[in-house]
């Protein structure tokens, strides 16, 4: 749907923004009568109670899935709030006070016991699905064993099915264990009581079940891969039509109670979303007024960032930190990428000021990344294992930082180099740019690569995502982008480092990184309920999986977000990566 675009154009158009933003700063931006330049950042900003209207939002391709059992997008699980409520959840806020964990469905935190291997949980009285029945403690026990323990929920994490006390014999899921009692580890001894028992300790379990898999479902109503289309609603809004490829519509729920949930405005009369949508076409229509938000909070592209720096526009752009990194995986099992002297040659001679520069330089793409924990996560630590230099009149690495990646290359017994693939999301121009960037720096040593693309709806769960996939085509560098489950160094590294997050399909640990070490440190950090060692082991596990070179940082992300003047309430959701928090905006009608 989108071409790919030449280097040039895009570094010209980040020059362009930069040199605007430079006018700006943190300032109000210009003559434009908007809250300011980067005001969302820090607070929410027009804020406002006014109920009714639509909100109108778009995305450039679709839901990984809007079950929120097999979600992991985290627009996704963002945008699942306004139809289902989990345990707990971020607070509706913006920058640090949005990290913190706030009940939702239950009452209070997490009580635990047991050393952190007991967590017990009360649920709010008076909830009720969308079909006027009660939502009880059945309903999120059964939610967690529909995404964790069946074949065919496969698109989100699985932590639960790591961390508690399996069934003897091993439980197979509600699909295929038709009993009544399910999992004998989650207790549901009334209504609105729950209790996990897990197998060793996890000491931040609170921040596990804000994630969207302990949103409710009705066992009686499930339909398995076919829920998407058919979602029962525990929010404010039930999800009206659902077509894939097209579209999502949403209305209120009659049968939301206001008294039982305090985080929800739930101002719009009615909320549509467009899928598949060109991304420049979204920055057009955000400009012109006729949409309210581009709801993968990635930022404009490259040829809309001098129209919104302007001084009429200015005032309504944000430019978080947004605590992704934007990296590349190396497969440990495609060759010569199994060989670490190939993987570190890869490391020096991929230019990442180029790759910075084809994503939207410093101000929309971010700041040149040297670990794998970005700086907005506990447990970050600054190091360089593998330090780049620039030629003099930037034209790219000089002969010094090349020179060490033919050495590497000459160790591995490719001296003059070798071929492989480099995967990147076809509806993000800005991603594809970076892997022609990318493409044109390892060349000079003599490391060719092809670009394969992929929709980022399928991205995961059909290509890079699938051990299979991969190793079959030979698919040796993936770039993705990966935010924290929570904001710290285990809600950020376990599904991508950890080898018991490999998974047949829908995974994210794309180098199959399986170093016992690794593995050993996440389980020995997550047991300490003292979050001093926690935070030490998280940047000892960050080296760690530098020095296997598996993983290439690019950039610490940065976006230019753009905010129609009608929408109200915004605010940055840290908890969310840095996005725009969609759970109580509104709309001047």
């Amino acid at each position: 749907m989108n071409k790919m675009r030449p280097i040039a154009a895009l570094a010209a158009g980040a020059l362009a923004a930069a040199g605007l933003a430079a006018c700006g700063g943190g300032d109000s931006g210009g003559s434009g009568s908007g809250p300011g330049y980067n005001a969302a950042v820090n607070k929410v900003v027009n804020v406002s109670d006014k109920k009714g209207g639509t909100l109108r939002l778009a995305m450039s391709d679709d839901f990984d899935s809007p079950d929120p059992g097999n979600q992991y997008y985290a627009w996704d699980q963002n945008f699942s709030r306004f139809y289902g409520r989990g345990l707990m959840t971020f607070k509706p806020a913006a920058g640090d006070d949005s990290k913190t964990i706030v009940p939702d469905l239950a009452t209070a935190p997490g009580q635990s016991s047991d050393g952190a291997k007991t967590w017990t949980y009360k649920l709010r009285t008076g909830v009720k699905f969308d079909d006027g029945t009660p939502v009880t403690s059945k309903d999120v026990k059964y939610a967690v064993e529909r995404s964790n323990f069946t074949d065919e929920m496969q698109l989100g994490p699985k932590y639960f099915k790591t961390y508690l006390i399996d069934n003897k014999p091993a439980y197979k899921g509600p699909y295929k264990d038709k009993s009544d009692e399910g999992l004998k580890s989650i207790e549901t001894p009334d209504d609105n009581t729950i209790v996990f028992h897990l197998s060793k300790p996890f000491s931040e379990f609170d921040d596990l079940v804000a994630m969207s898999q302990t949103i409710p479902v009705p066992k009686a109503k499930d339909t398995g891969l076919k829920y998407e289309s058919s979602i029962v609603s525990s929010g404010p809004y039930k999800v009206d039509n659902y077509t894939r490829g097209k579209s999502m519509t949403l209305s209120r729920n009659p049968h939301w109670d206001p008294s039982t949930d305090p985080i929800r405005k739930a101002l719009p009369d009615k909320i549509e979303l467009q899928l598949k949508q060109n991304a420049d076409d979204i920055d057009n229509r955000l400009l012109a007024g006729s949409l309210d938000m581009d709801v993968a909070g990635v930022g404009v592209q490259a040829g809309t960032q001098p129209k919104v720096l302007t001084p009429q526009q200015k005032p309504y752009t944000d430019n978080p930190i947004q605590g992704y990194l934007r990296f590349m995986s190396l497969n440990q099992h495609v060759k010569p990428l199994d060989n670490i002297h190939c993987r570190n040659a890869v490391q020096y001679a991929t230019d990442k000021v180029a790759a910075q520069t084809a994503y939207g330089g410093p101000l929309a793409g971010g700041d040149v990344a040297t670990t794998i924990l970005p700086p907005t996560v506990d447990g970050y630590r600054k190091f360089d294992l593998f330090p780049q230099k620039q030629a003099a009149g930037g034209n790219g690495l000089d002969d010094a930082t090349l020179a060490k990646a033919k050495q590497e290359l000459a160790a591995c017994g490719k001296p003059t180099g070798f071929s492989t693939k480099i995967s990147a999301r076809s509806d993000r121009p800005k991603e594809v740019a970076m892997a022609q960037a990318i493409q044109q720096s390892l060349k000079k040593v003599g490391i060719n690569v092809s670009i394969v693309q992929w929709p980022a709806g399928d991205y995961f769960n059909k290509y890079v995502g699938v051990p299979n996939y991969v190793h079959q085509h030979g698919v040796g560098m993936m770039l993705m982008a990966w935010a924290a489950d929570w904001p710290t160094g285990y809600g950020f590294l376990s599904q991508i480092v950890d080898g018991r997050a490999i998974k047949p399909s829908g995974g994210n640990n794309l180098a199959e990184e399986d170093n016992p070490k690794v593995n050993a440190a996440l389980d020995q950090a997550i047991a300490s309920t003292d979050k001093a060692t926690r935070t030490k082991l998280y940047g000892d596990i960050d080296q760690m999986v530098m020095q296997d070179a598996v993983e290439v940082p690019l950039i610490y992300a940065k976006a230019l977000l753009y905010r129609p003047q009608r929408v109200t309430n915004v605010g940055i959701t840290a908890g969310y990566g840095g996005m725009y928090d969609y759970l109580n905006m509104g709309v001047e009608k």
